[in-house]
């Protein structure tokens, strides 16, 4: 079934950041009118709203069109309210080493898992293998090599994001399984956590 221009725009402002409307009009073929009209309806919805861009040197504004809280949740949050309220149940009757067990645990098991399906000989193609795997768990991951030959690694969206708010040891643990995965130096750049509107990691062969 053909996407609806509303969830177009919704991936495109999801993954690539704030958009003008002009710029979401050329990428959906229809006229920079016809885009505004639907971003228009949609913060009617609830779903975007507009943001004031200084412009460079002289001349108005540019009016750059970003997600709300509820056009972020149209996407997938891996059960978010229940995840949240278990872990908390969890660190209240049984502590907090018992949460960090389960942590534990899960990065064994996805470490095991991602070893087994990453398995390039070289960084670059490593890199591309986990971002696959991330987009088929919901994370809309890519990846590409930056002009210094390092490699970057972006995560679009967090489906695990209740969890992580919780508690941060799922965010350490994710981060310490790509480094044992990749073979290499993995730093975190950005995080959706700290308010960024991505995770995005660094990652140079060692």
């Amino acid at each position: 079934m053909r996407q609806s221009q509303a969830n177009r725009i919704l991936l495109l402002i999801k993954t690539e950041g704030p958009q003008l409307a002009a710029t979401l009009g050329s990428k959906l073929g229809i006229s920079s009118e016809a885009a505004r009209q639907q971003l228009t309806k949609m913060a009617e919805d609830g779903l975007v709203e507009a943001v004031n861009e200084s412009a460079t040197g002289r001349g108005r504004p540019r009016q750059l069109w970003n997600l709300t809280t509820a056009g972020n949740q149209t996407f997938p949050d891996g059960h978010a309210e229940l995840t949240a309220t278990i872990l908390s149940t969890l660190v209240a009757q049984l502590g907090t080493p018992a949460l960090d067990a389960v942590i534990s645990a899960r990065e064994a098991d996805t470490l095991k898992r991602y070893r087994k399906e990453v398995d390039a000989a070289d960084t670059g193609s490593r890199v591309r293998q986990l971002a696959a795997i991330r987009t088929s768990e919901g994370y809309m991951a890519d990846s590409w090599e930056e002009a210094d030959g390092s490699l970057l690694l972006v995560e679009n969206h967090c489906p695990i994001c209740a969890a992580a708010s919780v508690c941060a040891g799922f965010c350490r643990s994710e981060l310490e399984t790509f480094r044992a995965v990749l073979g290499a130096k993995v730093e975190r750049e950005e995080h959706i956590l700290l308010g960024a509107r991505r995770c995005a990691y660094r990652v140079t062969p060692l």
